[in-house]
C-alpha cells in the first residue's frame, strides 16, 4: 500500500512548534487531513474516538518524549489492541540512542526519524513505511 496524501494523520508532540513544523512539511507533501495532540493521553483518546466514529486515523506520527503518556507507551497501547496493532506509526525522537531504536522496533514501531529532520527525510521515512 503506497502512502496516500488523503490519509487521516495524527501528529503528536508536546511542543506546538514541532507539531507546526511537521504539519507544514506534510501540507507541502499534499496532505490535508491533519490532526494534532500535545501528548499520548489525549492522542490515545482521539484514536479510540475516531475508530468508534468509523473515521479512524490511517497514520500516526508521534514524538517519543512527552510529559504525560510517552510515544513509546502510546505505541505499546496501540500494538496491544486488536483494532490498532497494524496502524502505521512513525516515532520522532531527539535521541538516536541505539538501545532506544531497538526498544521501539521491539515494541512494533513502523519507522522512526531523528530530530532535526527535513521534509525530504520525513517523506522518505513515510514512504518506507507504506512500501
Amino acid at each position: 500500500m503506497a502512502f496516500d496524501v488523503k490519509q487521516k494523520i495524527l501528529i503528536i508532540d508536546d511542543m506546538s512548534t514541532m507539531r507546526k513544523i511537521i504539519k507544514n512539511m506534510l501540507t507541502k507533501m499534499g496532505c490535508d487531513d491533519l490532526h494534532e495532540a500535545d501528548d499520548g493521553t489525549p492522542a490515545w483518546e482521539m484514536i479510540q474516538s475516531a475508530y468508534k466514529a468509523d473515521a479512524p486515523f490511517d497514520f500516526i506520527i508521534s514524538d517519543w518524549n512527552m510529559p504525560g503518556m510517552t510515544g513509546l507507551d502510546l505505541l505499546k497501547n496501540l500494538r496491544s489492541s486488536a483494532e490498532f496493532n497494524t496502524l502505521p506509526f512513525l516515532m520522532v525522537t531527539a535521541e538516536a540512542e541505539q538501545s532506544n531504536v531497538v526498544l521501539a522496533v521491539k515494541s512494533g514501531v513502523s519507522n522512526f526519524v531523528v530530530k532535526p529532520f527535513n521534509q525530504e527525510t520525513l517523506k522518505m521515512k513515510i514512504e518506507k513505511i507504506f512500501k
